[in-house]
Formats: structure tokens, C-alpha cells, sequence
């Protein structure tokens, strides 16, 4: 019953991505009123690396900013570091391993987790709903090419931040996800993948995929292809969104279980699992299609 969003504006400029991908989650509210989020993208003339970081879970989130700073800083310089609730945002000059400085940092105390990393990418989620999320982080603000956004209704697993969607592909920045449906082999996926080391952070089965697309980019995969292989990989009932800085995409599974319907424009690209949110957050003439069994799109920025 989760709700899934995702807006790509074609002519890679800034646009206010974060308002409609908001307003497309507000619409699609009443599937999953336990937690909401986005993943959203925007160049920055800097190129500096850009990390929102969870700060603890034992409700004293101003104690860990100092220790995370202080290990940030170990891998490179910090430019910016700012706290808004039990997030903090940092900007940060460096070319240390992500895996590495992803350890680093969540070295810095019990439930510190790096939530986003990249160039590009930030995401923001949070228990509650879509408006909470922007009364808290203003995410209607935000200017930018193109955003995921998820609305949870929790069937298996906890309901907390980390459980909360989007999902990035943890030592890959970058690379976001956002999902509905099950994943039925994600406990044998997922057995493989921590013999080969990888963190887990939550029993959500969402979490697999961002993991299994970083693996398959790892190998010299397009997003195209990673997604194309993703059908035989992955078994059950899902569809799902991914996200790089260049690339946006969805696919659904060969059983079309799940509801996923698209409008494409001279202007825009927009992905939900309603029809509902297309039209509350954009306007003019399209057609809404929906997505067949099977079907994979990605399109370039």
C-alpha cells in the first residue's frame, strides 16, 4: 500500500522538484500515513560532497554533532555543518573512500547513520506525514532537476527513520531508491550480500535494492541495464524508482502486481503509483499511462 513518486525535468535546470514531488506524496497520503520522504537532486557549483546524518535515537541529537564533525573533519575539510531536528547537514571537501568515511562517521556514536551521500543527492524522510516533513525541513523549497519521493505503510518491519523510504545504496553515492511492493528472496539476497561485508541498517526489503543496483553499476552496468537485469534478480511483487545525478527510472515486475502509471512531456518526466498525484501536482494537457508487466524506462537528464 505504500505510495511512490518521482519528477525529471528535462531541461536539467532548477525547478522546484521539492514542491512537486511533495505534492504528488500528499496526494498519495492515505497509503501510508506511517512515514514520508524524498530523495532529491541538484547540482552544486562547488562540488562539494553533501551528507545528511541521523544523530543518535536516544533523543539528544545536539550531543553527537560536535563527535560527527570532528570525524568529518578527520577525512577531509567541512565546509558547512548545520543541525535542523535529528538530522545534520554537512557539506564536506573530500576524496576519502565513501566506505570509508560512511564507518567513519557513524563511528561518532550508537544509531549515527549516514543517511544520504553525494554530489547531488540529499535525502530527507521521517515518521509522519508528507506535511510534517515540510513543516520541519521546508522541502518545498527546494530547487533542483529531479526527486524521488515515498509515503509508508508498514506491513513487516519497524517504523522509525532508517525503516523509512527513500533508500541510497550505502558506500555508493548518489544512487537512490524508493519501493512498493515485497521482495521474496531479500532474506537470500541478503544472506549473500553480508558474506561479501555489506550493512544491512534495517529488516526493510527495499533496502536490497539499492544495494543489488550499486553492485550491478559497480560492474560497468548502465542504470538501464542494472534495472533490465533487476527482473530476474528480483522476485516477487514490486515496483520501484532509482535515481542517479544523469539517470531516472522505474520498473515493474513481470506480474504488474503493483500500480505504477507515467506522463511523459516535451518538458517533464513524472512517475507515480496513482494517477491522482500526477494531476494534484501538475498542470496542462498529458496522458497518464500506466506501466506494463515487465516494463523498464530510464531517461537521461
Amino acid at each position: 500500500m505504500c505510495g511512490i513518486a518521482g519528477y525529471l525535468d528535462k531541461g536539467g535546470g532548477k525547478v522546484e522538484v521539492g514542491r512537486l514531488v511533495l505534492r504528488m506524496l500528499e496526494a498519495l497520503g492515505s497509503r501510508g500515513p506511517d512515514s514520508a520522504g524524498v530523495a532529491l537532486y541538484a547540482e552544486r557549483p562547488g562540488g562539494e560532497l553533501v551528507l545528511r546524518v541521523k544523530l543518535g535515537e536516544d533523543g539528544r541529537p545536539e550531543m553527537y554533532v560536535p563527535r560527527v564533525v570532528e570525524q568529518a573533519g578527520k577525512a577531509g575539510q567541512v565546509r558547512q555543518a548545520q543541525q535542523t531536528a535529528e538530522y545534520l547537514w554537512l557539506t564536506l571537501d573530500s576524496r576519502e573512500e565513501p566506505r570509508q568515511l560512511e564507518r567513519a562517521i557513524e563511528s561518532a556514536g550508537p544509531g549515527v547513520e549516514v543517511v544520504s551521500m553525494g554530489r547531488q543527492l540529499e535525502i530527507i524522510k521521517q515518521v509522519g506525514s508528507p506535511q510534517n516533513l515540510d513543516a520541519t525541513y521546508a522541502i518545498s523549497r527546494f530547487m533542483g532537476s529531479h526527486g524521488l519521493g515515498h509515503t509508508r505503510l508498514s506491513t513487516e518491519s519497524r517504523i522509525d527513520l532508517s525503516h523509512s523510504q527513500p533508500f541510497w545504496a550505502h558506500g555508493y553515492p548518489d544512487l537512490a531508491v524508493v519501493h512498493n511492493g515485497h521482495i521474496c528472496n531479500y532474506h537470500k539476497l541478503r544472506r549473500i550480500y553480508e558474506q561479501q561485508g555489506h550493512r544491512f541498517y534495517t529488516e526493510n526489503d527495499s533496502e536490497i535494492i539499492g544495494m543489488y543496483l550499486a553492485g550491478r553499476l559497480g560492474e560497468g552496468l548502465s542504470l538501464r541495464q542494472a534495472m533490465d537485469a533487476s527482473m530476474g534478480d528480483l522476485d516477487g511483487s514490486f515496483s520501484y524508482l532509482a535515481a542517479t545525478p544523469g539517470e531516472f527510472g522505474f520498473a515493474k515486475d513481470p506480474f504488474a502486481f503493483k500500480p505504477l502509471l507515467y506522463a511523459e512531456t516535451e518538458g517533464f518526466v513524472a512517475v507515480a503509483t496513482e494517477e491522482i498525484a500526477l494531476r494534484a501536482a501538475l498542470g496542462g494537457e498529458y496522458e497518464a499511462r500506466e506501466a506494463q508487466a515487465g516494463e523498464v524506462r530510464v531517461w537521461q537528464r
